[in-house]
């Protein structure tokens, strides 16, 4: 059965009444967990409910997952942090990194929905997030070709700021000034691949986070921080928060496809750029296609593959449950097949995200129905043909996902009704 019958057969069961996809497991991760680190929040603004305070004295937040890659065993994952807390102006402070967790998915049968740190090479259950359990990203070698914020004495290159820690500028670590990193890859090579959204830029490292090359931007886009924008060379055409907020490696390891969160100047409403870039050559193809937002949509949130052809993408808009608005958090199933260069993507809805079965009412509710109203939703990862895991971005300190406080971090197992085989 190919798989745009499966999803026909998908949405047929929904339009009879009943639920097209089941959720399997469940876990949170608190708000407040933290790990050590240099200070952060020096320049972050307090929350509107009064918790979780910044500055953070000696610890960095375990927050804003933006990307996840599965774990060395069975039930851990790597998720990869973004800039910390939500702009360049008050992130630097903000180391950027990716933790490895192990999750103890709360099922029908028990479990405890808890999240716990994990050992980065062993998937094994750690009792903190130390320096074992993650991967912090640097520029060793120097390869930025422009100062970063380890480059300075204190922060922002401004001396009524804090000095710079000493750990940031010895390490030569990448802040969240430096870059917005929002979707990451593991090519066949043991490298890493990052979507950066200041850029945007393609950022390669190697398995211990080390940048190995230049920043890649993307021909002809520029977003507010660019570099070439930011000293004259450019102008703006992408709106800030507007870059690789999706980024697929496509199942034979050849090829990514980064997706743009906002539109290019000059390109029609609602439309985003998906472009491929060719690992071996480390350069773009050329090959371009787009995708249009649904109406309610706003942003994406990520791109995952099923294989060569076949991606599934987050889509979803600003609203939550307490932020006015009626949530719109969906999965679609996005197919290249037969779309010419320049072409729009086919689409099909394969998940709703505030629609999820839940018989066994795994988050305590009270309801057998499931939904996940947050912000930002920015992880998907396919666990096998008929499994999904997918997870917000808290965007700590902040959040009124849920409820009128800092949002927590939910990890979801959803059970697809029908098989996504690859063909």
């Amino acid at each position: 059965m190919k798989i745009r019958t499966c999803v026909w057969a998908a949405a047929m069961l929904l339009a009879c009444g009943a639920q097209a996809q089941t959720l399997t497991g469940w876990a949170l991760m608190p708000a407040a967990t933290f790990t050590d680190g240099p200070t952060s929040g020096q320049f972050a603004s307090p929350n509107p409910y009064g918790t979780y305070l910044p500055p953070y004295v000696g610890q960095q937040p375990v927050q804003g997952f933006s990307g996840v890659l599965p774990g060395p065993r069975r039930n851990s994952f790597q998720f990869l942090v973004d800039n910390g807390f939500g702009a360049r102006a008050n992130s630097a402070d903000a180391v950027l990194r990716a933790y490895t967790l192990k999750i103890d998915w709360k099922t029908a049968r028990g479990g405890s929905g808890s999240v716990s740190p994990a050992d980065r090479e062993s998937g094994h259950k750690r009792t903190a997030f130390d320096a074992s359990t993650r991967i912090a990203f640097n520029d060793a070698q120097h390869q930025v070709p422009w100062p970063i914020q380890a480059d300075f004495e204190h922060y922002y290159n401004d001396p009524a700021k804090p000095a710079v820690d000493a750990t940031v500028r010895e390490r030569r670590l990448l802040t969240g000034a430096d870059f917005d990193i929002e979707s990451i890859r593991l090519d066949r090579h043991g490298h890493y691949w990052l979507g950066d959204e200041f850029g945007p830029y393609l950022l390669k490292t190697d398995d211990q986070g080390t940048l190995l090359r230049a920043p890649i931007p993307l021909p002809g886009v520029y977003a507010p921080e660019n570099n070439e924008v930011a000293n004259g060379q450019a102008n703006a055409n992408l709106p800030g928060s507007g870059g690789f907020e999706g980024m697929a490696l496509n199942a034979s390891g050849t090829r990514l496809y980064t997706l743009l969160e906002k539109t290019v100047s000059g390109d029609p409403a609602k439309t985003l750029r998906i472009d491929e870039f060719d690992l071996d050559t480390e350069a773009y193809t050329g090959l371009r296609y787009h995708y249009v937002l649904e109406t309610a949509g706003t942003a994406i949130g990520d791109m995952v593959a099923i294989d060569d052809q076949r991606f599934i993408v987050i889509e979803r808009n600003g609203a939550t449950d307490t932020g006015g608005g009626t949530p719109f958090k969906k999965l679609f199933l996005v197919d290249l097949d037969g779309v010419a260069p320049g072409g729009i993507v086919q689409k099909t809805e394969l998940v709703d995200l505030m629609n999820v079965a839940d018989p066994s009412d795994l988050n305590s509710d009270g309801s057998q129905v499931f939904t996940l109203p947050y912000v930002t939703i920015e992880n998907v990862l396919v666990m096998d043909e008929r499994t999904l895991l997918v997870a917000n971005d808290n965007n700590f300190p902040y959040g009124g996902g849920r409820e009128l406080a800092a949002d927590a971090t939910e990890f979801l197992r959803i059970k697809l009704p029908v098989a996504l085989k690859a063909r």
